[in-house]
């Protein structure tokens, strides 16, 4: 379509930590993308990113004339929750690709909204699964799907940190709590591994004492899937940082850790338990923000459907639903059954060299999401 010298010219749409932290650094590690705008409305931010970077500042009241300016061909939604489909809707209305970062939206409603937007103008859409491009993930998911572990029975798993109450994440409702932000990553990673929907849902959540989030910052969910698999995964805002999972077949258990996490000294690693013993793989660290968007560029360049599309969002997205509706009930919540047309294939992952990232000292008017 462009030759191979085009690049994709990427709009940042939100300068906040994982914008700062992640993706403006990785965007170089590629071959194919580049960054030639920032949203933001922070004129601190808009000054000394944009020197940076050697990028173009535009206000968010200017963003609709950014996306008829020419000067772009995708923007890279990172807004807190509650606001994508504020960016991402005009976006693909407009003919511009959107990488938006999950959870997709705030509301399954909002996310159907993005997805109909997408269906309608043609633009690419991609849920910024970074995990899909990271190799050990994607070997896990390919292994585990190809039975390697025998038939897969359950997942269990744990992802929690201490988060500051004061950063967005902490005053936002529970679409901006720990179920979406990051029980996303144990949810996603147990669907992917299972190559299933579930059908049922529960949960209970805990508000710690003396914390002054607006939402259960503790929550523990049991899903059930189709072939009586079950996963369960307990998320927190309060608590010492951890990440793992556990994902036991008939042959073989898994256990995964690091699991979830980014960073240039974080690579993927897992121990697979058999009755003759123990094996671990372990991947190096790779530019997960860069390989994510050097596979979306490359669908952009190349006319292809990216795996992690908007049905991919989606789908977390009625489970993340149900979730809320269990803590607020009490009760169980069954879901439609529902099967998914794509599935991670092995050339997804890719391995790019970790870029270095700016310490929480270093980025510029953040509010560290760390307590």
């Amino acid at each position: 379509m462009f030759g191979h010298t085009k690049k994709v010219r990427y709009a940042v749409v939100g300068g906040g930590q994982i914008s700062q932290q992640a993706f403006m650094p990785g965007v170089a590690q590629t071959d194919n993308s580049e960054m030639t705008a920032l949203v933001t409305g922070d004129p601190v931010k808009a000054d000394k990113l944009a020197k940076l970077y050697g990028i173009k500042a535009w206000s968010y009241a200017d963003y609709g004339a950014l996306l008829e300016s020419g000067e772009i061909d995708a923007v890279y939604v990172a807004t807190p929750n509650f606001l994508h489909l504020h960016y991402a809707v005009p976006a693909l209305e407009a003919g511009i690709h959107v990488l938006l970062e999950k959870p997709m939206a705030s509301s399954v409603a909002e996310a159907e909204q993005i997805l109909a937007a997408q269906q309608k103008s043609g633009a690419k859409l991609m849920i910024a699964y970074r995990l899909h491009h990271e190799p050990g993930t994607v070997d896990l998911i390919t292994r585990a799907r190809a039975g390697a572990f025998g038939e897969l029975r359950s997942f269990s798993s744990v992802f929690a940190q201490n988060v500051a109450e004061a950063n967005s994440r902490g005053h936002n409702g529970y679409w901006g709590g720990p179920v979406p932000d990051m029980g996303t990553y144990p949810l996603n990673a147990v669907r992917n591994l299972f190559g299933q929907e579930p059908i049922a849902v529960h949960a209970i959540g805990t508000k710690t004492a003396g914390r002054g989030f607006n939402f259960d910052d503790t929550v523990a969910v049991t899903l059930r899937f189709p072939d009586d698999r079950i996963a369960q995964f307990t998320v927190s805002y309060a608590t010492a940082s951890s990440e793992y999972f556990e994902l036991v077949g008939t042959e073989a258990s898994v256990h995964a850790n690091p699991a979830f996490m980014f960073g240039p000294k974080v690579g993927i690693s897992y121990v697979e338990r058999t009755e003759e013993g123990s094996k671990c793989r372990s991947f190096d660290p790779v530019e997960q923000f860069g390989n994510e968007t050097q596979y979306f560029s490359n669908c952009i360049l190349n006319d292809l459907h990216p795996e992690a599309d908007g049905e991919e969002g989606l789908f977390d997205m009625r489970v993340l639903a149900a979730i809320e509706r269990s803590l607020e009930s009490g009760e169980t919540v069954a879901l439609e059954p529902a099967t998914r047309s794509r599935h991670v294939q092995p050339d997804q992952a890719l391995k790019l060299k970790p870029a270095k990232q700016p310490s929480e000292d270093e980025m510029i008017s953040i509010i560290p999401q760390s307590a």
